[in-house]
């Protein structure tokens, strides 16, 4: 199975606030686009992926995105984060009607082609389902197949939201850069210890962060 992966972007200067004890105000929306790029360049790369729609309103961001091969949906909604999916899932899907969509968050710089790939064959198994994060407490991805509605539920305690929705939940070993998402500094660290893209590599060695 193919899937074509919704990935949101929020404005980046709004972004990654959780990280103000580890990147200045100034560095911080730069860092959260090198996440999503090394995010975007992944999935790109990742043999179950037959394409990647960023839905976002960040005109750099639409650019830089847009420029890895992603393409870009805006977020006509503004009604927040699970009003954005549902949008982008019914854009990809007035396309491709018949087509697998799944919800990718846009923090994860570790993520690895084959790990995705393994996370996204196991989801084809069913209607609906989800990876929690490596918290245990929220969600990385959440899968539709063909026919079936995304009904995405993410925020606060989004596993057990998605869990209740009816998704199955994808308990999976050795996926751990597809369950590694970003929001604090001790997380920064530790996808850095499973090794990050180019870019967020980059944009650690400026904020003289290393591997734990």
């Amino acid at each position: 199975m193919q899937w074509t992966l919704v990935i949101p972007v929020k404005p980046l200067a709004r972004a990654k606030s959780r990280l103000s004890d580890t990147a200045t105000d100034g560095l911080r929306p730069g860092l959260a686009l090198a996440f999503a790029q090394d995010t975007v360049a992944a999935a790109l790369a990742c043999p179950a992926v037959k394409d990647v729609a960023v839905v976002t309103d960040d005109a750099l961001a639409g650019r830089e995105l847009g420029a890895l091969g992603a393409h870009i949906v805006p977020d006509e909604p503004g009604g927040g984060l699970n009003a954005a999916l549902e949008h982008a899932a019914a854009a990809v899907r007035a396309s491709r009607p018949d087509g697998a969509v799944a919800a990718l968050n846009a923090d994860l710089p570790a993520l690895r082609p084959l790990e995705l790939a393994r996370v996204l064959d196991a989801a084809a198994e069913f209607p609906r389902a989800f990876l929690p994060d490596a918290a245990a407490l929220g969600t990385t991805l959440l899968a539709a197949t063909p026919g079936r509605e995304l009904l995405p539920a993410f925020g606060e305690d989004s596993r057990a939201r998605h869990r209740a929705s009816g998704a199955v939940e994808l308990r999976l070993d050795d996926v751990d850069s597809v369950r590694q998402d970003v929001d604090t500094g001790d997380d920064l660290r530790s996808a850095l210890a499973l090794g990050v893209g180019p870019r967020t590599a980059a944009m650690a060695a400026r904020l003289l962060i290393r591997e734990p």
